[in-house]
């Protein structure tokens, strides 16, 4: 096992700071999504109208891939933490994705765009795990959630910056898909030269016997101690147990996935209520302004407050859009529902993975971001077919009342779950 060292995390004022280390990953996070999202708001045109697909196909490849990239986040997990690297796994992940991005520009029907972004998701699910679990490991324990926050924030400032490139290219090459998708590279390999500074941190042996947790009221992340795991002892090699409250934690997860569909369909509706194809990918670029804007602010809302309570409103935000979507008759309507969407992404993406560090060991961490990805992956599986196939009989306005309902219900259960207090000692 390679040696365990963590990097100092900084001090301004008396508070914590975000590491150097953080910002990096979080910088190849935004040439990822820069390169990822210049494709991927064109996608659902690409494959209607160019390559012969329906809505039922889209389902059909995003939920796969999805469902791929999160069952390889369990093996990535348990490997970053058996092998006692994160670094190379997450590496590996961000140079396979941006070596098989550009291929979309080859593909002729919609059976090879499938191929592809099963293999860019493999990249995906290889990378996820460990790098939450560097993260959770770089930053100070009372500001993990600004430190979740942030690397969502430069993911979808990314996710502006990608669309916006992909409009003004088109602007000036209009219907040149193919070649806007090859130029996907360059960024592609700006992110994986970001990483090479990083430090690895190895994850830290478990205690071999540890005390179950009693569950208590829910109570704000305050005062948390750092990352410290006594070293294991001698000749023991028992693994430390991701625990009940965990896996309690994750049920009601399961049951809001899948309400939780690719939105590739939010943005087949807003083609069919009158967005032309031109103006998608900025309509994209202008959410994900909403959600680079919220996503810290949701991290820092969930270290000081409760995180529960913010991951539940920013459920009830998802069950309005959606149901938006499905009664909607206005398109200005439609797209001020639609920005609102990035406020849901903004409360709940960070603070769901600062809730996973909360409630397992450092040891262990890696394994249980990948079973969380893992869960959320399959989840979008079965959603994205149950939504396509729903769309397909039904009409859209009943697909997307269905996941709304699934939201509701989510929230009330995650309302009436008990957790215990965050880890001692994570």
């Amino acid at each position: 096992m390679m040696p365990t060292s963590s990097p100092p995390t900084g001090k301004r004022g008396g508070r914590p700071t975000l590491p150097r280390s953080v910002w990096l990953v979080s910088w190849t996070s935004f040439f990822t999504d820069t390169a990822s999202e210049a494709v991927y708001p064109l996608m659902p045109l690409y494959l209607t109208r160019v390559l012969g697909g329906t809505a039922l196909s889209i389902g059909m490849i995003e939920g796969l891939a999805e469902a791929l990239n999160s069952v390889l986040k369990i093996v990535s997990g348990r490997l970053a933490d058996r092998w006692g690297t994160r670094k190379l796994l997450m590496i590996a992940g961000y140079a396979l994705s941006s070596a098989v991005r550009p291929l979309v520009a080859l593909a002729s029907s919609w059976p090879h765009v499938l191929m592809v972004r099963l293999a860019d998701r493999v990249g995906k699910g290889l990378r996820g795990a460990p790098r939450d679990a560097l993260i959770a490991a770089w930053a100070d324990p009372a500001i993990r959630g600004y430190a979740f926050g942030v690397n969502r924030a430069m993911d979808h400032a990314g996710a502006v910056v990608g669309p916006v490139l992909a409009t003004v290219f088109l602007w000036f090459f209009p219907e040149q898909y193919r070649l806007l998708f090859a130029l996907t590279i360059v960024p592609g390999i700006v992110a994986v030269v970001m990483l090479v500074p990083v430090p690895d941190v190895a994850p830290l042996a478990p205690v071999p016997d540890v005390a179950p947790l009693a569950p208590v009221p829910d109570v704000a992340p305050l005062a948390l101690v750092p990352d410290v795991v006594p070293p294991q002892r001698p000749g023991v090699e028992r693994r430390q147990p991701l625990g009940t409250p965990f896996y309690r934690y994750l049920g009601v997860l399961m049951i809001f996935s899948l309400g939780n569909s690719t939105d590739a369909f939010l943005l087949l509706r807003l083609n069919e209520m009158g967005v032309g194809a031109m103006w998608i990918p900025l309509t994209w670029a202008a959410l994900h302004v909403v959600k680079a804007v919220a996503s810290p602010i949701g991290g820092r809302l969930s270290d000081r407050v409760n995180r529960k309570a913010i991951v539940i409103l920013g459920w009830l935000i998802y069950a309005g859009v959606y149901a938006g979507f499905a009664a909607a008759a206005s398109l200005p309507i439609l797209i001020g529902v639609f920005l609102t969407y990035g406020l849901y992404y903004g409360l709940t993406e960070g603070v769901e993975k600062a809730m996973v560090a909360d409630l397992v060991p450092a040891a262990v961490r890696g394994s249980a971001f990948g079973v969380h990805g893992a869960v959320m992956g399959i989840g979008a599986l079965c959603a994205s077919l149950l939504f396509g196939g729903i769309w397909k009989l039904a009409g859209a306005p009943v697909a997307f009342l269905t996941g709304a309902a699934l939201a509701l219900v989510s929230a009330l259960l995650m309302a009436a779950l008990s957790l215990p207090s965050p880890v001692e000692g994570t």
